[in-house]
This record gives structure tokens, sequence and C-alpha cells, in this order.
């Protein structure tokens, strides 16, 4: 017995020095194109509510991290490709992306999204033809209901959609939408906001199951020290811990 316990320590030391050795850098893939959540700043560099909490997160479990940018439309398959070892990029976590990769816990509550369409306009579910990205919670939410859906690749073509006359609103969160009613007088926040998905989570390969561990545990330190309400404050994301 004694052995055997030896020899399960020493498999466990092992595994554990493997999984160290494979994940000296981890990679974090993240969009760039969505804020407050993660975008491009001037200097050609990941800022925002995403780069903040990821660099503190890696902080506390002591891991070395850069940050890599992809496309939202292939950002699960390039994870699962094994191009980056986690997504960060404003990903509410859902059913149907659980059946392909993990999640770790939310580091937001779920954000209402809004619709944004011109100044006056009126929501209109039966008729009325609305922006979304692709592979979005929002996308797949004007889809149930029926409604007319034009998808982008990108959250930038969603607005000039609805500028162009192409589309009548876009759904996308509230915390993306606000800034850029704040800033062109022609474009509102029109009809009720509503709430899907279950907060935003880490995306993971399903065999990291140890890299998940150390995010979780890094996300509820955050969580009971009250810096993730105060990152999340200071983004405008939304409603606290």
């Amino acid at each position: 017995m004694k052995k055997l316990l030896i020899g399960t320590a020493a498999l466990a030391m092992f595994a554990g020095a493997a999984w160290a050795a494979s994940h000296s850098v981890v990679r974090l893939g993240t969009e760039g194109a969505y804020p407050p959540y993660n975008y491009i700043d001037d200097s050609g560099q990941v800022a925002g509510f995403e780069r903040d909490l990821g660099d503190e997160l890696c902080k506390r479990a002591e891991l070395t991290c850069e940050w890599v940018t992809n496309d939202w439309d292939s950002i699960i398959p390039n994870l699962v490709s094994g191009n980056y070892d986690a997504i960060i990029a404003g990903m509410s976590i859902t059913d149907e992306r659980e059946e392909v990769i993990d999640f770790t816990q939310n580091y937001t509550q779920p954000d209402p999204s809004a619709f944004l369409g011109r100044e006056g306009a009126e929501i209109d579910m039966a008729n009325g033809v609305f922006a979304a990205q692709a592979s979005t919670i929002q996308a797949a939410y004007i889809a149930e209901m029926g409604a007319t859906l034009v998808e982008f690749a990108t959250p930038e073509e969603t607005i000039a959609a609805v500028r162009n006359g192409e589309a009548d609103a876009v759904l996308a969160d509230r915390a993306y939408l606000v800034p850029i009613a704040d800033e062109d007088a022609e474009l509102a926040l029109v009809g009720e906001s509503v709430l899907i998905g279950g907060g935003v989570g880490m995306g993971l390969r399903e065999s990291d199951g140890e890299l998940r561990a150390k995010f979780d545990a890094a996300i509820q330190s955050m969580k009971d020290d009250g810096s993730l309400n105060a990152l999340i404050a200071k983004w405008e994301i939304g409603e606290g811990f």
C-alpha cells in the first residue's frame, strides 16, 4: 500500500510538471473588436475590460500569458485546434458552446442585450430586419423569434448596416451599444432590452481541466476581494457580483 501511495504521488507530481512544461506560456485568444470588453488601442495592443481582467487572472494563477487576436467566427475552432489556450472575448456561456468547449465560472453577470436603431425607430419583430454579429447569442435570439436576421462577421458591420438602411436595428450587448448611441445623434437605443445568455466566461479545451481550475480559482478570488466588481464598474460592463 505504501509503495502504491508513493507511486500515485509520483505520478501526480509528474503530471503536474508535464502540464506546467506544456503551458510555459498560456495564450489568451480574444477578438479585439468589441469594446469595452476588448479592442485594439492606438499602440496596437489589446485593451479593455478583458485585458485588465486577463492580466490579473494570470498574475493570480502564477501563469505567464500572451495575447492573441482572432476573428470571432473562427475563435472556437482555433481554440480547439491549439492556436491558443483560452478564449477571453466576451463569450457568453451557452449549452451549445459547452458541447464543444469547457467554460470557467462566469466573470460577468448576464449583460442585457439592447437594440440600436435610428432615433425614433420602433422594434417590430414580425416585420423588421435585424442585424447581429454571426455566431452570437443575439443572432440566435433573433432567429428564434422568427424575425428577419442579417448576420455580419464583425460588430462594426452590424452598426454600418443600420446606418445605411440595410437593417432596422442591431441587437448586441448593451455595454457595447451605449457609447455608440452617445456619440451619434442619429442613433439611439430603441425598444426594450432583453436578457439572454448565462454571463461571460473563459472558454477552454475540454482536455485542459487543470488550466480551467487555475482560472476558476483566480476568478473566485477576484469575486471574493471585490476587485472583479471594481473592474466591472470601471469599464461599465453591467451589474457586479
